[in-house]
Formats: structure tokens, C-alpha cells, sequence
């Protein structure tokens, strides 16, 4: 066996793995929990997505964290800006990173793909993939119904949040609800697993291209540069444009950031330090980075730090949804539509 493991690296072992089964835990306890959020009303039946990102009452059915409604997934959240704009950043932007991506690969050959760099952007061409699908679906839908069906929403959310009304009854709310589900069954029926795959994978992409440019600029950069590599236009591109295109996305999408959904992002690098161990045990010997080596006595440290980096790098990302919420909807109250 090529990997020669040393007493303190079963403490790195331990980190990983704890970060792993604390992420499965997190997972199953947030994401499959709704399953017994509410009572087993005739809603069940009817609700295919939810369309309330509040976690709010009505009728005796009580919405999970993180549940997603299917028409945020394509549609925007600026008023009258059609959601072609939306698919059109999306198709755009996977097709620009494929571009680089694939630069990439001819500069430096398949071997480029051990470094989480790589990883990560192709997550985001997926991410980008995905939302062009499911944005393409919802114009489809969009054009096939009338033109006064599809705002209908829109308009009772900017009553909401641009008055300051008291609750509505809980029955008016349950006839709102199921009306708006007769009229988005089909997209929401669409947007099932598919729905909540884009959006786990644009959570993880967010946490992750956050650490993967922090690391690149202000760690690698500065100290680790003249050793192992000199930054060129490549480089460079690849660790700002992964970041530009996803808030240029984030910017224009309605979609949701719940915090428990950072355990997808630490199952993410979990896998891809699994991935490190299991090919350096099978003989490879470059590290990508210093700082997964096992052989050096301060690696705990160095793991300690980097699973506790975890939580700045996705929390940078979940203020720049709130801070865009915020904002936002101050400044153009009629025109933004809140994320949940």
C-alpha cells in the first residue's frame, strides 16, 4: 500500500468521518423529516410542491423546512422580467464553463480533475445544466397558459409584503393553496426530484465555490505558489467566473438557501478528501494540496481547519441571499420578489 498512515492521521480519519455521519444525520433530520411535519390531512394528497416557504399553518398541515416550491425554481424574482432571462443567464453560463472547463482539460490533460477546483466548477456546469432544463420546462409551461394565470401569485405576494395586513383565515389561505396547486400541478409534478436536485446542487456549488476561491486567493496564492504552480489567465478565470456566474444566477433566481442544506456541502468535500485517500492508497503520489497530506504531523490541524472553514465559507454565501432579499426589496418593494 502506497499511503503509509502514521497515529495522528486516525485523528484526521476521525474528522472526516465525523463530518460525514454529522452531515447524513443533518440530512435525514431536516430533508426526510417533513415526512412527519403534519397531519395526515386531505392536503397530502393534493400538495405535490409547496408553495408556502414560511414553514406556516393551515388546515392542520405544517411545512417542513427547506420544502420547495416548484415555480420558484424558474421563474425570477423581479416583476415582469420573463423567465426566458433566467434560462438564457443559465444556458449561457453552462455553456461558457463548459468552454473553460474543456480548456482546461486540453492545457493539463484528465489528471487536472484530482484538484477540488475542477470538482467544483463542473458542479456548477451541472448546476447550470439542470436550470436550463427545468427553467426551459417552466417557459413551456409559461406560454402554454394564459397570460393572467401566471402572475397571479405574484401580485399576492407583493400585497404582502409591501402592506402591512393582518393574517388572512386559515381557510382563505387553504383556497388560495389549492387553487394555485390546480393551476401548477403539472410543473410542480416536473420539478419533484429534479426540483430538489438543482437546488441541493446550487447550495453545495455555493459553499463550495466560496471555499475554493478563498483557498485559491488567499491561501495558495500568497504562500503556496512558487512551489507547486504560477498563476495564469486560466487560473484565474477559473477561480472568479465560477463565483460571477453563480451570483449573476442568484442575482435573477427565486430560489430558497435554508442553513441545514450545508451538509450537502460537506458531504461533498468529505467525498472528494475519501477520494484523495483512496488513490493515494492505490499509488498516486502528488498531493494537490499541501494541505491533505497525511504524512505530516501537523494534519489534523490542517483538517481541523479546513472542515471548521466550512461554516464562514457556505455562511458568506447564505448573507449574500439574505443581504439580497434585504436590499432589494427596499429599494424596488414593487419590482422584487422575496426568496424564501
Amino acid at each position: 500500500m502506497a499511503l503509509v498512515i502514521y497515529w495522528y492521521d486516525f485523528i484526521c480519519f476521525a474528522i472526516i468521518a465525523g463530518a460525514f455521519f454529522f452531515a447524513l444525520w443533518l440530512i435525514v433530520r431536516k430533508e426526510g423529516g417533513g415526512k412527519c411535519d403534519y397531519d395526515q390531512t386531505m392536503y397530502e394528497s393534493l400538495l405535490v410542491a409547496n408553495s408556502d416557504p414560511e414553514g406556516s399553518e393551515f388546515d392542520g398541515l405544517l411545512r417542513r423546512p427547506g420544502y420547495i416550491d416548484s415555480t420558484q425554481l424558474w421563474t425570477t424574482c423581479w416583476r415582469g422580467l420573463h423567465p426566458a432571462w433566467l434560462l438564457a443567464v443559465r444556458m449561457l453560463s453552462a455553456a461558457l464553463m463548459g468552454t473553460i472547463l474543456w480548456w482546461d482539460d486540453c492545457k493539463y490533460d484528465s489528471s487536472i480533475f484530482i484538484y477540488y477546483t475542477e470538482w467544483t466548477f463542473t458542479l456548477i456546469i451541472v448546476y447550470f445544466v439542470l436550470g436550463t432544463i427545468i427553467s426551459a420546462h417552466g417557459c413551456w409551461t409559461y406560454v402554454k397558459k394564459p397570460q393572467n394565470e401566471v402572475p397571479k401569485r405574484d401580485l399576492e405576494e407583493t400585497s404582502e409584503s409591501t402592506t402591512t395586513i393582518s393574517f388572512r383565515t386559515n381557510k382563505v389561505r387553504g383556497t388560495i393553496k389549492l387553487q394555485s396547486h390546480w393551476e401548477q400541478e403539472e410543473t410542480k409534478q416536473m420539478a419533484g426530484f429534479w426540483g430538489y436536485l438543482m437546488q441541493i446542487v446550487f447550495q453545495t456549488c455555493a459553499g463550495a465555490v466560496m471555499l475554493t476561491d478563498i483557498v485559491f486567493w488567499f491561501l495558495i496564492v500568497p504562500f503556496l505558489s512558487i512551489a507547486h504552480f504560477s498563476l495564469n489567465t486560466l487560473m484565474g478565470c477559473m477561480h472568479t467566473l465560477n463565483l460571477v456566474f453563480l451570483l449573476l444566477d442568484t442575482a435573477i433566481n427565486r430560489l430558497s438557501f435554508p442553513w441545514f442544506r450545508i451538509a450537502y456541502f460537506m458531504l461533498w468535500s468529505c467525498i472528494y478528501v475519501i477520494f484523495q485517500w483512496v488513490i493515494h492508497a492505490c499509488g498516486y503520489k502528488l498531493w494537490p494540496y499541501p494541505f491533505l497530506e497525511l504524512s505530516t504531523p501537523w494534519a489534523p490541524v490542517w483538517y481541523l481547519c479546513m472542515a471548521v472553514i466550512h461554516l464562514p465559507c457556505y455562511g458568506i454565501y447564505a448573507l449574500i441571499m439574505k443581504g439580497k432579499n434585504a436590499l432589494f426589496s427596499k429599494l424596488f418593494p414593487y419590482a422584487y420578489i422575496r426568496s424564501s
